[in-house]
């Protein structure tokens, strides 16, 4: 069997995982590394093994050897990378959000539709193992119908800085960033059900609280404090053309006691909690039962769940099955993103 010869764009901290599953993978080979600095780019390849170091995307587009590439840059070039890879017959794999813009998602998803490669979004915790038990418990109805959802994933100390900070580069906070991750979930738990209206809230009040003491959290490579043009706090309510509704709020930075991070699924014959672990509500002889599933990954496991992603993208691309992750799920989701952000800046529901 060929081996599917891989391309990794970018290389920040993202990309580790994502060369890291490739390298793990017996089907691929880790066939190059591209970033915008070059000698970045060699120590990526010789960290992963990656055989091409790439100049330029030019460079890298020329090669026809490449079968597939993975996008992990900065948000206001992953349009311009996909279509490019799209046009260059290459299957793509692409780093959360889709896009910037709903109008962009929107024709990323007509160039894949001519070009018929594989395209498959990185909504990773559709891969974790917790998604899949419960999956399975909704494809069995045992949830019944979902009308009710709410997601929360606030940070009480957590603005990355650098390009996560700068609205230029990202396209926003923690709900472009964060935000798309919970809100994917439950909106491929409930159905993946069409938007249609949206009443959302974003907040600039607390900023980048660099002056915090004795209190570590995540800093991007390019971090600067004096850089910060997205939001702290972001919250929203969605419903859904079947009338089911979905309640969000999530956070860089809040006066909260602790992080926190909850998903939680209500249905006609059932309830879910997916975070902060696998919980199940059910009936049975007039009892309501809890149901706690006896698995190794009660709560999210980033590594296992993203190398799920990558062994299913590779699958996907060598036997031509189709993605659980494909870019009409990251248009709708886009949609939903840019339509939040749209709600707060006017002050109004958005109806699609």
């Amino acid at each position: 069997m060929n081996k599917l010869k891989v391309c990794v764009i970018g290389t920040g901290s993202i990309s580790d995982y994502h060369l890291g599953s490739y390298m793990k993978n017996p089907a691929v080979e880790l066939y190059g590394v591209y970033d915008a600095s070059i000698e970045r780019g060699k120590a990526k390849a010789a960290q992963f093994g990656a055989t091409h170091v790439f100049s330029s995307k030019e460079a890298l587009f020329a090669d026809k050897n490449v079968d597939a590439v993975s996008i992990c840059t900065w948000n206001n070039t992953h349009a311009e990378l996909a279509i490019l890879a799209l046009e260059n017959d290459l299957h793509v794999l692409i780093e959360k959000p889709l896009s910037m813009t709903y109008a962009e998602a929107l024709n990323i998803q007509k160039v894949a539709e001519k070009h018929r490669k594989i395209f498959q979004v990185g909504y990773v915790r559709r891969f974790a193992t917790n998604t899949k038990v419960l999956k399975q418990f909704i494809d069995d109805n045992k949830l019944g119908d979902i009308y009710y959802a709410k997601a929360s994933c606030l940070r009480r100390l957590g603005n990355p800085g650098g390009w996560f900070a700068e609205i230029d580069k990202s396209g926003g906070g923690p709900l472009i960033d964060l935000g798309v991750h919970v809100i994917d979930i439950c909106w491929y738990l409930m159905g993946r059900p069409k938007v249609k209206r949206i009443t959302g809230h974003t907040y600039n009040q607390l900023g980048n609280r660099n002056h915090i003491e004795n209190l570590s959290f995540y800093k991007a490579a390019d971090y600067d404090a004096t850089k910060n043009t997205v939001e702290d706090l972001a919250n929203a309510l969605i419903t859904f053309e079947n009338g089911s509704s979905l309640m969000v709020d999530v956070s860089y930075t809040l006066h909260a006691i602790k992080d926190d991070i909850s998903i939680k699924l209500y249905g006609t014959n059932g309830g879910a909690e997916l975070e902060p672990e696998l919980k199940i509500v059910s009936e049975e002889h007039n009892t309501i039962l809890n149901i706690y599933p006896q698995i190794n990954d009660l709560t999210f496991d980033f590594a296992t769940a993203f190398q799920n992603e990558i062994n299913t993208f590779v699958d996907c691309c060598l036997h031509q099955y189709d993605s659980v992750a494909p870019v009409e799920d990251g248009v709708e989701i886009m949609k939903i993103l840019e339509g939040i952000y749209i709600s707060a800046m006017q002050g109004k529901e958005v109806v699609y």
